[in-house]
């Protein structure tokens, strides 16, 4: 049955399962378990919790820096950041009403999008995202 408010026992419920998902999946959970051993998982869920915690209920108990540490993964592709928010969506929609669902899934495309800007955008004439083949100055 799905949780009736969102707040901070169900948020724990809903990202263990959704990582659970994404540790299973083919195309994301290796690049999780290529980054974080299994011994580390509680620790990394602890984080997630802090993160989300203070992205929807302001509490400012997460003080990392999510960039970086995507950055530093030197393998993610557009493909990764939409399975990701598929698996997100999926998980929302089963663990919470319409509403409190709907307020999860719009804060990770921001977190999403915000992060493929960063990690995809190349400034020019194009905006070309890398991956996308990029016109030679003759041929375009």
């Amino acid at each position: 049955m799905p949780d009736a408010t969102l707040d901070e026992a169900s948020l724990s419920r809903f990202l263990d399962a959704f990582y659970a998902r994404v540790r299973g999946d083919t195309l994301i959970g290796p690049v999780f378990a290529a980054a974080i051993p299994d011994p580390d998982w509680p620790q990394h869920m602890a984080t997630i919790q802090a993160f989300w915690s203070s992205v929807l209920f302001k509490t400012g108990r997460y003080k990392g820096n999510p960039f970086g540490k995507h950055v530093a993964l030197g393998q993610l592709q557009p493909p990764h950041f939409a399975r990701w928010l598929g698996l997100f969506e999926e998980t929302a929609r089963a663990h919470f009403p319409h509403d409190a669902a709907a307020i999860l899934i719009e804060r990770a495309h921001r977190i999403g999008d915000s992060l493929k800007a960063g990690l995809f955008f190349r400034p020019g004439p194009s905006g070309a995202i890398s991956g996308d083949p990029v016109p030679d100055a003759v041929g375009g």
